[in-house]
């Protein structure tokens, strides 16, 4: 029965998480280069106390665009998701 499992071909996609200050669940975004955008959402965090941005990005995936603004994010995160081939 173990051995059913084994056979499937599972692909590793990595997914940001956006989290807000007021906000119950992150915002789940998905992009062909996920690394780039985790580190210009950090610098966006870095810089948003003393001059706030209002950013978009066109995720790829259910969402299609999203517009935040960069003082009203708390946190930011890369999450590997499996995936079936």
């Amino acid at each position: 029965m173990a051995q059913q499992y084994g056979q499937m071909n599972f692909k590793t996609k990595t997914a940001l998480l956006v989290f807000g200050k007021s906000w119950i669940q992150p915002l789940v975004l998905y992009f062909e280069e996920p690394e780039k955008i985790y580190s210009e959402i950090q610098e966006l965090i870095k810089t948003s106390a003393a001059n706030p941005k209002l950013v978009e990005y066109k995720p790829l995936g259910p969402i299609k665009k999203v517009t935040l603004l960069s003082n009203q994010i708390s946190g930011v995160a890369l999450q590997e998701e499996p995936q079936l081939q």
